[in-house]
Parts: structure tokens; C-alpha cells; sequence
């Protein structure tokens, strides 16, 4: 969904310095915070069938209850969101799920810094540096842990008896056509299987791009 240029200039009001709007207390955090909890909210009237304050929940079996306080890791630092209960604790939130204390993309970070070869106390050091959370050496190690192991099962993976390969390319050439010079696309494909070569082909195009090969 496109942001309104209007909406943007009202929430940079007042935000004079890059801290203003990135730091601690910056507008990036506080408007990350307020978004996850409208879409707890959302996320609420979706499992109650109904928005607050809506006289239909009057008699419906459930009904909200309160909030509780949850501090949570993200990649604008540590944000302490009022996540929505119900009466009947049947609320399962998606955002931030029950036992979880990180949004969204926070996992994905750790595990892109741990393939560049950081260690754990290299992570720890720096989210604490750049995002001024606090993470601990076993949360990280349980983060990599788990993709070790998703990398390890696919290596496992068995292959398959059999796979073919087609072999496909394009050169550009000067070349003449309805009285004028211009340049167009000789291509050559062919698939082989078992290291024989099973069937060939060529054709003309004007250009090089990606449908005609597609439909070679």
C-alpha cells in the first residue's frame, strides 16, 4: 500500500536531528511499536468476530481482557508492546506468538551475520552495539542451531536417479532484414540427458530478453 507523502511529512514534523528519527526514542521505534500493537488489535477483533467496543460481543462467549506487557527484540531495539487477552485465553497471536520475544525478521538477522562468519559473542556484541538490545549467547546459538540442522537435512536430501540439462544461450548479431541493419538475437538451445544430446534447436529474435527463451 502506497504511503501518502502528507501522512509522511506529519510524523517527520517536528524531527530535526537523524536521532530524532532513528534513535532510541526515535519516531521509527515509536512507530514500530504502535503498528505491532494496532495489528494485535486487528488481529483481536479478527478472533472475536467483532471490533471493540461492537455491541455485538454483548453475549458472545468472549470478550476482551485486559492487556499484558511484553518486551520484545526488533530491529529498531527492544520495544515494549501491550499485547490484547481475552476471558476465555483462547487469543493466539500471530505478530508475536505466545513464547516468542522477537519480531519478525530478527532470526533472519542473526543467521545473516552468523554465514558472514561472526561468532556468537561477535552477534552479541554487535546487537548490542548497533540496536542496543541485550541478546543472549544461547538465543543466538538456538537460532543457528536450528538452520544448522535445516541445512544439514537438506544434504541428506537423496537425489534423484536422474536429471536433465538444457543448455541455453543467445548472441547478439548484426544482421540485415526488411532493407535496414539491425541487431537481433541468434539463439541455440539443447537438452541432454546421460551426457547425450537428445534434441537441438535455433531461432531468430529482436531482442535477447527473457520471454523468447522461455518459449524455446
Amino acid at each position: 500500500m502506497p504511503l501518502d507523502d502528507h501522512l509522511i511529512d506529519q510524523l517527520l514534523e517536528g524531527c530535526s536531528t537523524p536521532e530524532e528519527i532513528l534513535g532510541e526514542s526515535g519516531l521509527l521505534k515509536r512507530l514500530t511499536q504502535r503498528i505491532a500493537e494496532r495489528a494485535l488489535e486487528a488481529e483481536m477483533d479478527h478472533h472475536l468476530g467483532y471490533p471493540k467496543h461492537d455491541a455485538a460481543g454483548n453475549n458472545s462467549g468472549n470478550a476482551r481482557n485486559g492487556k499484558s506487557s511484553k518486551t520484545v527484540r526488533s530491529e529498531q531495539g527492544a520495544l515494549d508492546l501491550q499485547v490484547p487477552r481475552d476471558r476465555n485465553s483462547t487469543f493466539e497471536p500471530k505478530l508475536v506468538k505466545k513464547g516468542e520475544r522477537q519480531l519478525g525478521g530478527f532470526d533472519d538477522r542473526i543467521v545473516s551475520l552468523y554465514a558472514k562468519g561472526m561468532s556468537t559473542r561477535d552477534i552479541q556484541s554487535h546487537f548490542l552495539e548497533v540496536y542496543g538490545v541485550e541478546v543472549s549467547a544461547t538465543f543466538i546459538s538456538q537460532v543457528t542451531q536450528a538452520v544448522l540442522e535445516e541445512v544439514s537435512a537438506w544434504q541428506q536430501w537423496p537425489l534423484e536417479v536422474l536429471y536433465p540439462i538444457v543448455y541455453l544461450d543467445a548472441l547478439v548479431v548484426r544482421s540485415r532484414a526488411a532493407g535496414t541493419v539491425q541487431n537481433r538475437a541468434t539463439w541455440r538451445w539443447a537438452s541432454t540427458v546421460m551426457a547425450r544430446r537428445n534434441c537441438w534447436g535455433s531461432g531468430w529474435n529482436d531482442t535477447r530478453g527473457p520471454s523468447f527463451g522461455c518459449r524455446c
